[in-house]
């Protein structure tokens, strides 16, 4: 059985003092347009639509009076054990609710078609359009896809009482909205200034076919003070064996007021055929098969499929520290992201994925090439950079955590260790998958040629500092990865490269400052930046990933062996967990706590077994603090980006950064341990 049972009086008493469900009790489904986070207690309490970037229709996790939900469980005072689970290799979510007198099972999902030659058409014009959306746009491009929430609720033992409600809350709860219901009380249907959505439920017509009553079930409205607008409820009962289902979705996507269940469960199974095919393409069958599985499962969830881009969560504004500031919007594809998204998917098999996120950042490249800037950290999901940051000032956040923020503030920051991951990314797509061509070649050589005149700059690096510009050491690594991949592309493919000497020029001056301003010879390790040379960042654990410095380089192994400290004395590893840097000592301009960093500790674990293969006592550490950190992800193995002191997760979730390294500490330790005896 799963992880996170929970015995619950109700879904008051789930959700304890504060109103709000931790964040590891949530599962994500989703259809590569938008995504849903579903609670243990069963309700949907994060949705946009109809788009990730979309403004909000339920926000519960932000505002627990204001936010809007879709719930579906027990009617309150029954007490249950939940169980949720995914079905197998799929990304359909199975919610169970046990007492003495019954079962209920509730299964989420969004509609997917199973059709590889649909799926390789559609691919071919994401991969050679201008990855703007322009498809999505256009229903008739993808007319197979569903675009429902699915929510089918079933007794299977007993009888069960059975309580709904849809309270939507439209454009971040600021938006009025009317409610309709039809005369049958089948169908309501919620109109907004600019979105009206319908709920339409079908009742197994098979019930009366063999005897059996069919359930009574019906939509009434119901008002609340607490929302701009009615919402609707039912409650029913359900016999052994019967099933009703919700569907949610756009009022002109039609769906038959009559529609029954069995229509329903032909989408379902359509829908776990097409994850089966998809998570059969997976080439990791090692020791941690099950962690992998589930953290491609998810990136999946996280791809907007009419560009290709990744986002790197599908929330916005889940705090960083409980009650603190650091809440952002994570809604966005960054460029960080590129080389390790490019090589997870490439390395598991999944070249569609790894093609179309390549041409999406190509085309990015092309537009910041014509506008004749530099290039942005992040961008849309439909590639654009206009991402301003507002803050919503009406919403209580997440535990009182404010404000709430939509938009991205550093969307134009100096983060010039971009060009390091854009970089190996390119380098990666072409060693592993398709090779570049001539035209990309050139905007290659005009990126390398650009950082060999910005690399001494100033930035805000990878954690995106609010305050002054540094020459953080992880920027300077990744400015030299830029050239070094530039160099070695050229040479693996024999390009012409008018200025290859300037670039070894640059490529050893970079290692060499580095080596100089960048290590701190009475503390024997590398520091955050040349102006903090005695603050220690987990971020240059990527030097030896990168191939910057060997992993077993005493320069490094001290490094390493500070990192490994705690806190206290000095490191930044707690109970197996990695901080990014001590907040307390290096000034962010965002000020408060943080947890630790899911992906730093996955960052640890693998240049731990680097360093292992040369020192033979790293390795049994990298097992140790790998096994740690996996029982941090929640009962369906989801990692946010954060883990508190309490041991509860916290910012936005699932992050993209956390399963891609996980999928990456994985594929290298398994892969150093060699195959078990």
């Amino acid at each position: 059985m799963p992880q996170g049972t929970t015995h619950a009086d109700g879904a008051p008493s789930i959700r304890g003092g504060t109103g709000y469900m931790p964040v590891e009790n949530y599962g994500l489904i989703g259809n590569m347009r938008t995504s849903a986070l579903v609670a243990t207690d069963g309700g949907v309490d994060m949705m946009c639509w109809p788009d990730f970037d979309s403004p909000s229709i339920f926000a519960r996790m932000l505002d627990k009076d204001k936010g809007g939900h879709f719930s579906v469980g027990p009617a309150a005072g029954q007490l249950c054990t939940t169980k949720q689970q995914y079905l197998p290799s799929s990304n359909i979510l199975q919610t169970r609710h046990l007492h003495e007198d019954g079962v209920m099972n509730v299964i989420d999902f969004f509609p997917r078609p199973n059709s590889a030659t649909a799926d390789a058409a559609y691919h071919e014009k994401v991969v050679h359009g201008k990855q703007r959306g322009e498809i999505c746009k256009d229903q008739e491009q993808r007319p197979d896809l569903k675009k429902w929430l699915v929510r089918r609720v079933e007794s299977l033992r007993g009888e069960v009482e059975v309580e709904v409600e849809l309270f939507p809350a439209f454009n971040y709860a600021q938006e009025t909205h009317t409610t309709e219901v039809d005369n049958e009380g089948r169908h309501a249907t919620f109109k907004s200034k600019n979105l009206s959505l319908s709920c339409t439920i079908a009742i197994n017509d098979e019930d009366s076919s063999v005897g059996l009553e069919q359930p009574s079930v019906t939509f009434s409205k119901e008002s609340s003070s607490n929302h701009l607008g009615d919402g609707v409820i039912a409650r029913f009962r359900l016999l052994e064996g019967q099933s009703v289902v919700f569907i949610l979705h756009d009022e002109q996507d039609t769906v038959p007021a009559d529609i029954a269940t069995a229509v329903v469960d032909e989408v379902q199974k359509t829908t776990h055929k097409f994850w089966v095919r998809w998570i059969a393409q997976s080439k990791y069958h090692g020791r941690w098969e099950s962690y992998v599985t589930r953290s491609l499962l998810i990136l999946k969830l996280l791809t907007y499929e009419p560009t290709g881009a990744i986002v790197a969560a599908p929330t916005f504004s889940l705090p960083e520290d409980f009650g603190g500031t650091r809440n952002w919007d994570y809604r966005y594809s960054w460029v960080r992201d590129s080389s390790f998204t490019i090589y997870i998917f490439l390395r598991m098999g999944f070249k569609f994925e790894a093609e179309a996120y390549t041409s999406f950042i190509f085309q990015r490249i092309a537009e910041t090439k014509v506008k004749k800037g530099p290039l942005p950290i992040m961008f849309t999901i439909r590639g654009e950079t206009d991402i301003p940051e507002i803050e919503l000032t009406h919403l209580e956040g997440y535990r009182a955590s404010k404000p709430v923020r939509i938009g991205n503030g550093a969307a134009f920051h100096q983060q010039l260790d971009i060009y390091g991951e854009l970089m190996d990314g390119i380098y990666l797509s072409n060693r592993l998958g398709k090779p570049i061509s001539y035209d990309q070649w050139l905007s290659v050589r005009e990126i390398t040629d650009y950082v060999c005149q910005i690399w001494q700059e100033k930035d805000m690096s990878i954690w995106e500092v609010r305050n002054a510009k540094q020459n953080f050491v992880y920027s300077k690594i990744m400015l030299w990865v830029a050239v070094d991949r530039a160099l070695r592309l050229a040479e693996k493919r024999c390009f012409p490269c008018p200025q290859r000497q300037e670039w070894y020029r640059v490529r050893d001056a970079i290692m060499e400052e580095v080596m100089e301003k960048g290590y701190n010879k009475e503390l024997g390790a590398f520091i955050q930046s040349y102006e903090a040379n005695d603050v220690l960042d987990s971020a240059v654990l990527i030097a030896p990933l990168v191939f910057f410095v060997s992993p077993n380089d005493p320069r490094f192994l001290g490094t390493l062996d500070h990192i490994l400290k705690a806190p206290e004395k000095g490191g930044l590893t707690s109970t197996g967990l990695v901080y990014r840097y001590n907040s307390a000592k290096s000034d962010d301009g965002v000020g408060g706590r943080e947890g630790a960093f899911s992906m730093c500790t996955f960052w640890l674990v693998e240049a731990l077994t680097r360093a292992g293969a040369y020192e033979g006592k790293y390795l049994p550490q990298a097992v140790t603090i790998f096994e740690n950190i996996l029982s941090f992800g929640n009962h369906l193995r989801m990692f946010s980006e954060e883990i508190a002191r309490s041991g509860e997760q916290l910012g936005n979730t699932p992050q993209a950064f956390s399963h891609l390294a996980l999928i990456s500490a994985a594929f290298n330790l398994d892969r150093t341990l060699g195959s078990p005896r």
